[in-house]
């Protein structure tokens, strides 16, 4: 493997710690979004990731790249809250509102956990392209 092919995995993985970042944006943003029915209430999502691998038989591209790749973005199995709010316009006939599935505490930690991964694989290119650059040094 060549010094290159450094960047295109941590390149990979910026871009999946991005989609985890945006889909935790989008739970935290929800988290208190009520609603009248389970159909509708708002589920929260998570991103599923895949390793791109040389020799796996499995990867679309032919194993040209290795990395990680968003496999998906699937919602929470996670039973849905629900509140007796008899008061409040959203609440069914029994007086129920239904809220998401989201903990805020759980996402905080996720959108931590993500944020410091988007920052190692940052340092992992500056590195590369600091061994690029003595690399280069040397021939002078």
């Amino acid at each position: 493997m060549s010094l290159f092919n450094v960047f295109n995995i941590a390149g990979s993985a910026l871009n999946a710690q991005s989609v985890r970042l945006n889909t935790t944006a989008s739970n935290m943003a929800n988290a208190n979004s009520a609603s009248s029915s389970t159909g509708e209430t708002y589920r929260a999502r998570e991103p599923v990731f895949q390793p791109l691998l040389a020799d796996d038989p499995f990867n679309p591209t032919g194993g040209a790249e290795v990395g990680v790749k968003v496999a998906g973005i699937v919602e929470s199995q996670a039973p849905l809250r629900h509140e007796y709010q008899p008061g409040n316009p959203l609440a069914d006939a029994e007086g129920y509102v239904y809220l998401p599935n989201v903990n805020v505490v759980e996402e905080m930690a996720n959108m931590i956990s993500a944020s410091r991964s988007y920052q190692t694989n940052i340092e992992v290119m500056d590195a590369s392209k600091r061994m690029l650059q003595q690399t280069l040094s040397l021939g002078q």
